[in-house]
Order: structure tokens, then C-alpha cells, then sequence
């Protein structure tokens, strides 16, 4: 039986690396990103895809997604998310309304459709990936807001797992990686040196195809 995916934030970075890997594989992927014609040119390559495209703060959309997985779904990978402020600011200054919308983004938008998804995945016994951070559990300077937000989804997978113990739920810290996103959290510096996203497919392709208990991860820690 060919499985099925949902993968939010698939145009580019992690999200676009883990799709390619698991299309690669024979696998049935539903697909988003805010800009369609980015997730369309993303997705080309892709065998077997149903694009989606939206916003994941939209619930109309969270349920255009959850629906295109028709009546089981093996895996949701909750990859979209949000810098917010930019330049990163102190968390004195950060702005409360942009700081809700990185909440709304990263950390509600991601239960919205985890609930939506759950009878599929218990039809699966299908396990849930949350793209976290080293943000979530370090203080760094300017990361209050992203962190914060990576913090509350940690904690959200942590109870899900208490909650829906026949599920798997695994929060993973893919590491610092060459992104648009960490680009535009070091503005007009180089980052070249961090290493491309297919680096970190390896250890969540461990946590999609591997028996492991449900917690939080590292690419690290996964593939030492």
C-alpha cells in the first residue's frame, strides 16, 4: 500500500528536501506552501503529489489539506513556520502582534491540524514530525520569539504522545542549516558554511521509517 504524507512548508529548505526524498521513495505526498506558484515548481519533480496551497493559519486550509489524504495518513510533517521579527530583537522590543502571529504560525496552526489529522493517523498508526529548533531549549540572543514558539511545539508533541500513546510523535532539531529562512535571520551575513538541508533527510528519514519512541530529537544525536 503506497503511504501518504502531508508536508507544510514544501517549496524550499528542509520541507522541499524531505519531499523529494520520500517522492523518491513511492510515496503519496500532499504538499503546501504560501506562494502557488512556488509549491507548483517545487512539486514538478514529483511523481505522485496533490498541491495545496495556502496558508496554514487558514482553517479552511488545514482541512483542504487534511482532506486531499482521503481516509489514512502515515505521516504529517509540521515543517511551515515563521522568523517573525526582523531583525531579530531583543525580546524587550519585540512587537506583540508580530510575536501572536509567529504563535499562530508554529505552534497553533500546527495543533489546528494535528486535530483535524488524528483520526487518519490513528487509522495509520501514523506518527507526526514537529520541526523544532536548538531556539526552543537555548537562550540566544534576538531567538525569543521563534524559540518560544519551537518551545510551546515541543511541548505540545510531548503531551499528544502522553495523550495518543499508539501514535508516534517526534520533535526534531534539524541543526543549523543553509535556508532561506536562517538567512534572513543573519541579514547580509554568509552563511555557506551551514550545510544544505538534504544533510539533515538522513536522520528524519530514521524517525519515518524506524520504530523509535516518541520525544525530541537532533539530526545530531540521530545520525552519530
Amino acid at each position: 500500500m503506497t503511504k501518504t504524507a502531508i508536508i507544510t512548508g514544501a517549496a524550499q529548505g528542509l520541507g522541499r528536501a524531505l519531499a523529494t526524498n520520500l517522492a523518491d521513495a513511492g510515496w503519496h505526498l500532499i504538499v503546501d506552501a504560501r506562494t502557488a506558484e512556488d509549491i507548483h515548481k517545487a512539486a514538478a519533480p514529483w511523481p505522485d503529489v496533490e498541491v495545496v496551497p495556502g496558508d496554514v493559519t487558514d482553517p479552511d486550509h488545514r482541512r483542504a489539506l487534511v482532506d486531499a489524504a482521503g481516509d489514512r495518513l502515515d505521516l504529517l510533517v509540521l515543517n511551515a513556520s515563521s522568523l517573525g521579527q526582523t531583525p531579530l530583537p531583543p525580546l524587550a522590543d519585540y512587537d506583540l502582534d508580530r510575536l501572536r502571529q509567529v504563535f499562530e504560525v508554529n505552534t497553533v496552526a500546527a495543533l489546528g491540524l494535528v486535530q483535524l489529522a488524528l483520526p487518519k493517523l490513528r487509522a495509520a498508526t501514523g506518527r507526526t514530525l514537529a520541526i523544532s529548533s536548538d531556539a526552543a531549549v537555548e537562550g540566544y540572543e534576538g531567538w525569543g520569539g521563534y524559540g518560544a514558539s519551537k518551545a510551546a511545539l515541543d511541548q505540545l508533541s510531548r503531551v499528544l504522545a502522553a495523550e495518543e500513546p499508539g501514535l508516534r510523535w517526534y520533535a526534531v532539531d534539524p541543526g543549523d542549516l543553509r535556508t532561506k529562512m536562517h538567512q534572513d535571520a543573519f541579514p547580509g551575513e554568509d552563511i555557506s558554511d551551514r550545510p544544505e538541508p538534504d544533510s539533515a533527510v538522513p536522520a528524519l528519514r530514521r524517525l519515518v521509517d524506524e520504530d523509535l519512541p516518541s520525544g525530541r530529537y537532533s539530526a545530531a544525536g540521530l545520525l552519530s
